[in-house]
């Protein structure tokens, strides 16, 4: 009988280059969306999915990551004198119960397979998720959900897709597919980052995973592919034939919060989805639409605005 899905690989260990100075002194997974910072988001998807067992490939300066998953026993004690019970609530339901958070060190950076194989001591010859916290998807069940509903049927190695532009295959590990069934794809290899010319699909590999231990095994040997970094991808190709591997299509709009435009967007959609905010968030759109308008016009149509705070009082 196939061992159940419990455990959760989160790497986390990247320098965030891209959103400097903002990532210089705080992780980049760190970086809120509305509320909630990126990685709570990627666990919470992962506790709903059925996962036990959290596992942080961490690298330096990434200390604020394990104090989010700590208890901060002045502000509770703060909360519960105010009464504001809601608020504690916030703070604390989402948190994994002590001892089922692990953290171990990323000491080079040589790449995400390099990183989930740093990981292996928790895993052992269990399977496990991988989640990139980069990947932020909004949808109710959760991506990892719709995806362990999935597996239960097929088994073996498992990645979520969609289909990305041409110009983006070069960005991607990139499926070349065999049979379609549904919202699954079964893959005859992968391709990591091909040139447009040479990607055999468009269907990109984007940050949720459910890998067999194989992986791991095959991770052991370092080789080092696209970028001079161990690749998962690599890996996860030379599992095929060995394992099933498929690609599943899931439900949900995904936002790359690895770019500042899908970053931002993606603050923009979550907010939309809170009934607390969605008026006014959309008052404040409407303020800074009008694209096709004149500059100078839009600059009028601003003025004449009322402020936010003066709306959110009607």
């Amino acid at each position: 009988m196939p061992k159940p899905l419990r455990k959760a690989v989160f790497p986390v260990a990247g320098l965030g280059t891209r959103f400097l100075p903002a990532t210089k002194a705080m992780p980049k997974e760190m970086l809120p969306v509305v509320d909630k910072p990126l990685i709570q988001y990627a666990v919470e998807e992962a506790r709903e999915a059925g996962i036990e067992e959290f596992i942080f490939v961490t690298g330096r300066a990434k200390s604020a990551i394990e104090n989010h998953f700590d208890h901060s026993i002045e502000l509770e004690l703060a909360l519960r004198a105010r009464n504001e019970t809601d608020v504690l609530d916030s703070v604390l339901e989402w948190m994994p119960p002590p001892g089922h958070i692990a953290y171990t060190r990323q000491q080079e950076p040589l790449g995400l397979g390099h990183a989930v194989w740093c990981a292996r001591n928790f895993i052992a010859d269990e399977p496990f998720a991988v989640l990139l916290a980069d990947d932020l998807i909004l949808n109710r069940p959760g991506c990892l959900k719709q995806m362990v509903e999935a597996h239960r049927e097929v088994g073996g190695n498992m990645v979520a897709i969609e289909e990305v532009t041409a110009e983006e295959t070069r960005r991607y590990g990139i499926l070349d597919p065999s049979k379609t069934m549904d919202r699954l794809v079964t893959a005859r290899a992968l391709v990591e980052k091909p040139e447009p010319a040479m990607a055999p699909s468009r269907l990109g590999i984007i940050g949720r995973y459910i890998l067999q231990p194989i992986v791991l095994t095959v991770l052991e040997n370092q080789e080092r592919g696209t970028g001079n970094e161990i690749q998962l991808t690599d890996a996860m190709a030379k599992s095929i034939g060995l394992v099933p591997f498929h690609g599943y299509r899931f439900v949900g709009r995904r936002f790359d919060c690895g770019s500042k435009v899908g970053y931002l967007e993606a603050n923009v959609a979550f907010a939309l989805e809170r009934p607390d905010m969605a008026d006014r968030v959309r008052t404040m759109l409407a303020r800074y639409g009008a694209e096709d308008r004149p500059a100078a016009e839009r600059r009028d149509a601003l003025a004449s605005e009322p402020p936010l705070q003066a709306v959110a009082s009607r």
